[in-house]
């Protein structure tokens, strides 16, 4: 069986989503198409537009055989290790080749710079001296976009596999805010904060609402940050470099998150390097919880068809866990992944943040 993978987020599913589909089906003519998807906490440290569940089902319906959650450990760290968490997961589902989207579309050029020996130490050179993530990748090149950092990381998680990369040409801008008909997820999510129609944009329309902010979870992170001690938020992961100070600080100077950030990002640190921080500060997930869950050991299935649901039976018979259940989840990461649905549902109303609790425990996919 020919078996191709895909690493999404779908915050929100679009059209430009399921042309990626459409094209990835196409490239690479396979059987089974593979998506590993994170869960209701995403790569840049924000809460999902719309929970997990709705997101795979959406998926599904456009053309995926198989969602399985990218645990939420690995979705809200960086691109070096959400490409691990990512590729670990395609690995144990035998696929023949992984398809992404790319700013530049050159994928010798993104293989040569995924096998420089010397890429991480002159990453965390660049970092001392005071450069983001993004501008150390940067200075090999090109300047590269968000899907060329996470392509770049694929490509050394796949180094001396059989799996075969495709890339395929983003036809906008990441970060764009236009609301055309292959729209940016982020012009989407502009778009429904400002109470605009999404109609022609997405097929999950009739589904969003005003999405959650972290301005809405602000009240819950300023009150740990200025009820902990240093000592406490040190153990916290990603709290490193003595940035629980500079948060500290900044918590204590602003009333409302939009100040609490333009005081928080300066060169040394990127918005998305505080807001998953501040994720792992909201869910207290910790740097103990890191070295225990330090493998992927298990898939979680959150949708599937008649084609997924039979190559989840083929794996059986290999030391695989897969959990259909959430009581199948073991034990370290089932407790990390209830945490960080109890965080996601804070801000909703009672009846929704019930309804988001029910689906983590006993799930939706059919």
């Amino acid at each position: 069986m020919n078996i191709t993978g895909i690493v999404v987020e779908y915050n929100p599913f679009h059209n430009g989503h399921r042309y990626h589909i459409q094209q990835a089906k196409t490239i690479t003519n396979c059987d089974l198409l593979v998506a590993v998807m994170s869960g209701n906490w995403v790569q840049r440290g924000e809460p999902a537009v719309i929970d997990k569940w709705e997101r795979a089902k959406i998926a599904v319906q456009n053309g995926v055989d198989l969602v399985l959650e990218l645990p939420f450990l690995y979705a809200t760290q960086s691109a070096s290790e959400f490409a691990k968490g990512a590729i670990d997961i395609l690995k144990q589902l035998h696929v023949d080749s992984i398809v992404f989207g790319s700013e530049t579309n050159n994928l010798e050029e993104l293989k040569e710079i995924s096998e420089m020996s010397f890429q991480v130490d002159r990453f965390k050179e660049n970092m001392q001296e005071g450069y983001s993530y993004p501008k150390s990748y940067g200075a090999f090149a090109t300047s590269y976009g968000p899907n060329d950092i996470l392509a770049i990381a694929y490509l050394k998680e796949i180094q001396n596999t059989t799996i075969k990369p495709y890339s395929i040409l983003r036809t906008n801008n990441y970060h764009g805010t236009e609301l055309t008909e292959i729209a940016s997820a982020s012009a989407i999510r502009t778009a429904l904060l400002n109470g605009e129609s999404v109609v022609h944009a997405t097929p999950m329309h009739s589904m969003l609402n005003k999405p959650k902010t972290w301005e809405d979870y602000y009240p819950y992170i300023q009150t740990i940050l200025l009820t902990h001690s240093r000592e406490q938020l040190q153990k916290i992961l990603l709290v490193d470099e003595g940035i629980e100070q500079h948060l500290k600080k900044q918590a204590r100077i602003s009333n409302t998150y939009a100040e609490f950030i333009d005081n928080c990002v300066v060169r040394r640190y990127t918005k998305s390097r505080i807001q998953r921080t501040l994720v792992h500060i909201l869910t207290q997930t910790t740097k103990e919880e890191k070295l225990q869950a330090n493998h992927m050991p298990y898939l979680r299935v959150l949708a599937t068809n008649e084609k997924g649901r039979q190559h989840l039976k083929t794996l059986r018979k290999e030391p695989v866990v897969i959990a259909n259940k959430y009581s199948q989840i073991p034990d370290c990461y089932k407790e990390l992944e209830y945490r960080a649905t109890v965080a996601y549902a804070i801000p909703f109303d009672q009846t929704t943040r019930c309804e988001i609790m029910h689906k983590e425990i006993y799930g939706q996919y059919k």
